[in-house]
């Protein structure tokens, strides 16, 4: 681990981004509340707010933090076919919360794809990053802006 305790305690935020294609038969399933697992989105906000919680546990060399902020909002796009999960985090520390925003996306997504798996295999996780991070030594840094979830490959 980075020896951090030199570095003076600030206010430090991060805010991360990802999405998942799926079909029009998962769409409509997590729009109505149909998946048999329950609310889809609810049970993903849980998820990716416990794993940004836990991240110092899950990634090595990660700090553990105290997260004095944590919230994690979804855009479902029947157009598009997409769902784009947002991770804000906070805390009052040393290192920042990259990692954390991150990690609460990832797993969010993930748990979309394990609720709604049943219904169709085939949905893909992409477009996973950091849109903005503040707070200590290295300043503030934002993402290019993008309009929409990124071309499938």
């Amino acid at each position: 681990m980075v020896d951090v305790s030199e570095k003076e305690v600030t206010g430090r935020a991060a805010v991360a981004e990802g999405f998942i294609r799926v079909s029009g038969a998962v769409m409509d399933a997590i729009l109505r509340r149909t998946v048999s697992k329950g609310d889809v989105l609810g049970v993903a906000r849980v998820a990716g707010i416990m794993a940004a919680k836990n991240t110092g546990s899950m990634i090595p060399l990660c700090h553990p933090l105290q997260l004095t902020n944590c919230a994690l909002d979804f855009e479902p796009d029947p157009n598009s076919g997409t769902v784009r999960a947002h991770c804000t985090v906070g805390v009052n520390g040393r290192t920042g919360v990259e990692m954390e925003a991150l990690m609460g996306v990832s797993v969010a997504l993930l748990t979309i794809y394990d609720m709604c798996k049943a219904i169709d295999r085939s949905m893909e996780i992409t477009g996973i990053r950091l849109l903005e991070k503040s707070g200590g030594k290295s300043g503030h840094y934002t993402a290019e802006h993008r309009e929409k979830a990124p071309e499938r490959v």
